[in-house]
This record gives structure tokens, C-alpha cells and sequence, in this order.
């Protein structure tokens, strides 16, 4: 019996490609990779691929969202913004935030996992070590499963998993060992491509976890800001 297919959302960085390293367990994997005009959109893409080769992935959609650019709002899309760096914010929501756009991304995954007949969504969010999006909360993804029992054809069975909701980012790294992901292959960076900055939010969670581990980091970094 062929194994049933899980649609995956891979930006191509760390928390994405443990969850579809968890996925690869059970299911043949169908890899999605959105554009939405983010500071890191080439080198993301470039992540995503290798990550997808690495999993010799048959099933492969890249496509974009260039609405979340024009609405703007987020420092990710708007350069005019400015990336926090230096600290993880604790207060509010940061500027990184890219409004509403988990549910974007799911939607895609949805209606591409209805032409596949996949069976599962896996999403890479947690809600432990997080910047505090609103839609990388457990409740989210649980409504989000409502809305596609409600609005897709009577015979699809999809559901959302979200396998590192409650993990933090140390026991993310952990699990993405374990499971043999290719946390080298990577890119975590919100505001470089060549080398990490070091200095954004996304990179110091990211070094926060592998420290912890007990584990260095495989990717290149600014050596000043680490």
C-alpha cells in the first residue's frame, strides 16, 4: 500500500524542516514553499530546494502570496521597517509579524492537499520559544481545522499537525537530530542572505536553542554578533 501523503509548508528553515523530517516517518512527503516578497526570499527558496533534495521529494509547489507585500505592515516586507535586532521581544507583538499570514499558507496547502487527496498539513510552529505571532498558537491551528471541515469537498480528510507546537527550541534542535533533519541545509536569518546577522530575533532564538542543546550551529554567521 502506498503511504498516505502529508502536504508540508517548508520555508526552508529550521522549525519547517524538523516537522517535515517528522512527517517523512509516516507519510510521502509533498513539499510547499511560498514567496511573499520577505527580505530573505531568494536565499529561503534556495533552503527549501536543497531541503527537498535532500528528501528526494516527488511532490513540489512553490508559489507566492505578493498581496502580503503590498499590504505591508511587517518589517519582514516592508524595507522602509526596521528589523529589531539584538534581543527577543517580550512585550506585544513584534513588527516582524507578517499579518494573518499562517492562514495564507494553509489555505494554499489545503487546496493543493485536496487535488493531491493528501491526508495532513505539517506546519513547523511553536508556541514555546516563539516571537508571539498569533497564528502559531495551538488554538489557531485547532480553528483552522474546523474551517477545513467546513470548506472543502464532504470526502477530504485533511488535518492539520503542528508536532513541535509544545517543543521548545532547544528540544526542536534535539528532535531534528534525532530524526537525521538537515539542520545544516537551513536558513533561519530574517534580514541576510549571505551570512546570518547574528543579531535578528529569528537568529537569536535559533542560537538560544542549538546552546542549549549542547549543540553548534552548522550554519555561517557574522563571527562579531555571535
Amino acid at each position: 500500500m502506498p503511504r498516505p501523503i502529508a502536504v508540508c509548508l517548508v520555508s526552508g528553515g529550521l522549525d519547517s524542516c524538523v516537522a517535515a523530517a517528522c512527517a517523512a516517518k509516516n507519510y510521502e512527503l509533498a513539499f510547499l514553499h511560498v514567496k511573499y516578497g520577505q527580505r530573505t526570499e531568494a536565499r529561503e527558496l534556495r533552503a527549501f530546494n536543497k531541503i527537498a533534495d535532500f528528501y528526494k521529494v516527488k511532490y513540489r509547489l512553490i508559489t507566492s502570496v505578493p498581496a502580503l507585500k503590498d499590504i505591508g505592515g511587517s518589517a519582514l516586507t516592508d524595507e522602509k521597517l526596521k528589523v529589531p535586532e539584538g534581543s527577543v521581544s517580550t512585550d506585544g507583538i513584534p513588527i516582524t509579524y507578517v499579518p494573518f499570514r499562517n492562514a495564507h499558507f494553509l489555505a494554499i496547502a489545503v487546496s493543493w492537499g485536496e487535488v493531491l487527496g493528501a491526508k495532513r498539513i505539517f506546519i513547523g510552529a511553536s508556541q514555546v520559544d516563539f516571537s508571539g505571532y498569533p497564528d502559531c498558537r495551538a488554538s489557531f491551528f485547532e480553528a483552522f481545522n474546523q474551517v477545513i471541515k467546513e470548506g472543502t469537498r464532504p470526502e477530504t480528510d485533511i488535518r492539520i499537525e503542528t508536532p513541535l507546537i509544545n517543543l521548545s527550541k532547544a528540544e526542536i534542535v534535539k528532535l531534528g537530530i534525532k530524526l537525521g533533519a538537515p539542520l545544516h541545509l537551513t536558513w533561519s536569518c530574517y534580514q541576510r542572505e549571505d551570512m546570518a546577522c547574528g543579531r535578528c530575533e529569528s537568529c537569536l532564538l535559533r542560537l538560544k536553542g542549538f546552546k542549549e542543546a549542547g549543540l553548534e550551529d552548522p550554519i555561517p554567521y557574522v563571527r562579531e554578533n555571535i
